[in-house]
């Protein structure tokens, strides 16, 4: 098994973070997330990555600190884990995971959580594979999210999903509206400018919300603070090629019923 690496404020400059590694267009939204990252390793945030030119990663961090709309008091919030191409079935999420389970234990916590997709959702993690390793569903909204846990103390207190989510719906209900942030490196390029091309095309409304704050990503509507796209209020999904031309229809046809 290849080595790991942890990113830190030190070589964060120097070293790559797995997705959009070769992307130029996505050139600018890369950095936003690496300084993104720089800024949270300040609040205890941890991307353990393979020491290759590679998809296979973790980022977890206090959930008290995640920009996610969760209540979790002293659990450990899983964001993106990833593990792809060849690596995939070598062992490489379960060693992760078991990083960042002994990362958890090692600092007291009452156990991790991670926001999933009832069914498979885009940009989020594999919700029968974290079942398998122990987790459970501790709560389920009609808009197709789950959160589940892994608690280390019986006693402690569920995490919850904040209000804000429960609906399924945003304030805004008129054309497409898309909350995101630089959690990812690719989000920022594709709301700004695949999306507005795509949406001028349909003649339709749009609104871009960029979640700038911890604060604003926790009261946002959607769990998916990465990228989520609601049509006339209602959340509709976090796939990201939906903001592309070629994509569009194909996305929401499967989505509009």
């Amino acid at each position: 098994m290849k080595p790991f690496i942890d990113l830190d404020p030190h070589n964060i400059s120097n070293e790559h973070i797995c997705c959009a590694i070769s992307d130029k267009k996505c050139a600018d939204s890369y950095q936003a997330k690496k300084d993104w990252l720089a800024k949270e390793f300040n609040n205890g945030y941890v991307f353990k990555r393979i020491d290759e030119r590679a998809k296979v990663f973790i980022e977890y961090g206090p959930a008290e600190k995640a920009w996610v709309p969760i209540s979790a008091p002293n659990y450990l919030n899983i964001n993106c884990f990833w593990v792809s191409g060849k690596y995939k079935k070598n062992g490489y999420g379960k060693e992760l995971l078991k990083t960042a389970i002994e990362n958890a234990k090692g600092q007291g916590k009452d156990g991790l959580v991670t926001i999933v997709g009832t069914k498979k959702f885009h940009f989020m993690s594999d919700t029968k594979w974290f079942l398998k390793q122990g987790f459970e569903e501790v709560e389920r909204i009609s808009s197709g999210f789950s959160l589940l846990a892994m608690k280390f103390n019986d006693t402690a207190q569920n995490p919850q999903f904040n209000n804000t989510v429960i609906s399924g719906e945003c304030p805004d209900k008129n054309g497409i509206v898309v909350y995101y942030s630089n959690r990812c490196p690719f989000a920022e390029f594709h709301a700004k400018e695949s999306l507005v091309e795509t949406a001028k095309k349909r003649k339709l409304p749009l609104k871009v919300i960029k979640l700038k704050t911890m604060e604003e990503a926790q009261n946002c509507p959607s769990p998916a603070t990465i990228f989520s796209l609601f049509l006339n209020g209602r959340f509709m999904t976090t796939d990201i090629s939906a903001c592309m031309d070629s994509r569009y229809d194909k996305v929401m046809a499967k989505l509009i019923k």
